[in-house]
């Protein structure tokens, strides 16, 4: 009786073990950016990549902010998403409908560096409140469902050193005048080269991991995620003061140059430029003859970098992430962007391996 009883123990604590280990292993939050401009209520496709992927959170920008000679920064380029206005037609949808109103919303702002450069902490003390006016005022227009209040905005700008002091200044007023959490994107270079830009004073930090290299000086690159440029970033940095969430890419473009100038991105559909498109070498197509495209006039002759992500790149790039960064529980994954013309590209098990793979 005594051995049976010594097994049971054995057993007991090995289960034990085994369960404080799992409960060691986390999962990361699942997140998508949704960064359309103008009236959207939310597809069918785009409610099933929420529903099958078990989305948490969508970073939903509401506007940008630019400044204008006479008025200052003024708001344009506004996000008007109804997310709880979609006609559900099936049962199982009406039970996707209640599920919705649990879907957390974080407000994002673009503010341009631009904003920064010359103006006063009373123009920002101003602009932060209006931020905070405007974003509720939209948040409240989204439906007339009943839901929660948002708990968090986000400030998204490629802010420089010369820019550093003011936003960072509007940071802080943000949070006085909004009582959320703030968070703000975090470029690899300032995430690198703090002590030269600077830590951002934000609850949380959103390492945006896309758009590391210029397309022109590096045209036999994929400008939107290079791991090797990304690991040159991460390497040696340290443990960033700010608690860290990441953003990765599962977009495509095509980015478009007229005389060697940039004129404009564009994001055709599969096959859509095909006809009119000459290879010329890795990435780089040649225009054969005139199209007018998401307004951008398309002439003979101009030159098209076409540029998209794979998912072993992005499994590359969550595998640096992982060796670099810290673990942290909370931390949220955000693929840009929740658009069945991008994801349609990943089957099911794919995109949610995006997320699953920073389970530690």
């Amino acid at each position: 009786m005594f051995k049976v009883f010594s097994r049971a123990i054995v057993m007991l604590m090995l289960l034990g073990s085994f369960s404080a280990c799992s409960s060691r292993s986390t999962g990361a939050g699942r997140a998508f950016y949704y960064w359309k401009t103008g009236n959207y209520s939310l597809d069918r496709a785009e409610l099933g990549y929420l529903r099958d992927q078990k989305i948490q959170k969508l970073y939903v920008k509401f506007f940008d902010v630019s400044t204008d000679p006479v008025l200052g920064p003024v708001p344009l380029s506004k996000t008007d998403l109804h997310i709880w206005d979609y006609e559900y037609s099936y049962e199982s949808d009406s039970i996707f409908r209640d599920e919705m109103t649990h879907l957390e919303i974080i407000p994002v702002v673009y503010l341009k560096n631009e904003v920064f450069l010359n103006v006063t902490h009373g123009c920002l003390d101003t602009l932060a409140d209006n931020i905070t006016f405007l974003v509720s005022k939209y948040y409240n227009n989204m439906g007339n469902r009943e839901r929660p209040d948002f708990r968090e905005i986000q400030l998204d700008c490629d802010w420089t050193s010369k820019t550093s002091g003011n936003y960072f200044y509007l940071l802080r007023k943000m949070k006085e005048a909004s009582r959320k959490t703030i968070s703000c994107t975090l470029r690899l270079y300032p995430y690198k080269y703090r002590e030269k830009t600077g830590v951002p004073p934000a609850d949380r930090a959103v390492l945006m991991c896309y758009n590391l290299l210029s397309p022109m000086a590096n045209d036999d690159k994929n400008s939107i995620l290079d791991n090797h440029e990304l690991e040159s970033y991460l390497e040696h940095a340290g443990k960033y003061p700010v608690p860290l969430d990441v953003a990765l890419p599962v977009f495509s473009w095509m980015e478009v140059f007229q005389n060697n100038q940039f004129a404009g991105i564009i994001h055709p559909k599969a096959h859509e430029l095909d006809s009119i498109l000459r290879p010329l070498k890795p990435f780089w197509y040649e225009v054969t003859a005139d199209r007018e495209l998401d307004k951008l006039y398309l002439r003979a002759g101009d030159k098209v970098k076409a540029e998209s992500v794979t998912a072993e790149t992005i499994r590359g790039a969550t595998a640096l992430l992982k060796k670099y960064l810290p673990a942290d529980s909370s931390r949220t994954v955000i693929l840009f962007s929740l658009d069945n013309d991008y994801l349609s590209g990943f089957d099911h098990e794919t995109l949610s391996g995006f997320f699953s793979d920073f389970i530690h």
